[in-house]
């Protein structure tokens, strides 16, 4: 059962705020706000995190945007061009917006000489908390949907799906920060599992269409398989050669303790 929500908040005069907007922008300052005072903690100059920090959210929202659109309308580009800057109404891509953001800052971090690991791993609670909190946007608008089931909830509950994978990797991140981890560790092992919780189960539940080999668990309403369940296998083994490298390199953040992703049982 859908519940009946307004997307929009409130006015300002012609102007509607929608919650869609609100929720982005609080996740936008909120991980901001973490790797700007982080980054100060760490001897990294002001105006800098604060240039990195719009770079980012920018190019961010505009991969998000255009992956989208190439997605699902790649006809708006030339009929509707005004419908790609609507992104007030929903409409991003997670991959894209990742992309976007890392490839914008990345740049900007070579350009300046610095170490685009220590500042990646500060950027972990945006991203988390983002995933978190625009999966409740997407209950205000009405999308990303889950499936129909025989269930008795009816449908799976998709967005809250999403919303507490983003909530576990947040939680995970500041257990692990106690730890004391490898730079680049925290910002690699989060791509590498949020693509695994994604894929294994909030893509499996989510009424996404189906490409290679579609198939739909009957009365279940399990979905295989979708583009980005298509894609997560590649990205994940992107994210572990990246984590693996971090772990070897060995602790640079003044700390000894050393991550492995599949611990070996002691003797």
């Amino acid at each position: 059962m859908l519940l009946d929500l307004n997307p929009v908040a409130f006015h300002i005069g012609p102007l509607a705020v929608r919650w869609y907007g609100i929720f982005m922008a609080i996740s936008f300052l909120l991980g901001a706000w973490y790797l700007y005072r982080e980054g100060l903690r760490r001897g990294v100059a002001e105006d800098f995190l604060l240039n990195l920090a719009m770079i980012v959210v920018v190019a961010g929202v505009a991969g998000a945007r255009l992956l989208f659109v190439l997605a699902n309308y790649p006809e708006w580009f030339v009929r509707e061009p005004v419908q790609v800057l609507k992104i007030y109404e929903g409409g991003l891509a997670w991959h894209g917006g990742l992309l976007g953001g890392v490839l914008a800052g990345w740049w900007y971090v070579r350009l300046h000489k610095k170490e685009f690991n220590v500042l990646a791993d500060l950027a972990v609670p945006g991203l988390a908390l983002g995933y978190a909190m625009i999966r409740i946007a997407n209950v205000f608008n009405q999308e990303v949907l889950g499936r129909p089931t025989d269930f008795w909830f009816g449908r799976w509950p998709a967005q809250p799906i999403g919303t507490l994978i983003g909530l576990v990797l947040l939680l995970r991140y500041f257990y692990l920060e106690r730890k004391d981890p490898p730079s680049g560790y925290q910002f690699w092992s989060f791509i590498f599992y949020h693509q695994l919780l994604r894929g294994l189960i909030e893509e499996t539940v989510r009424e996404n269409p189906l490409e290679a080999w579609g198939y739909v668990v009957p009365h279940w309403g399990l979905g295989f398989f979708t583009l980005a369940q298509l894609t997560t296998p590649l990205i994940m083994l992107l994210a572990y050669y990246f984590m693996r490298k971090a772990r070897l390199k060995g602790p640079s953040r003044g700390g000894s303790y050393r991550l492995t992703l599949f611990p070996r049982p002691k003797p």
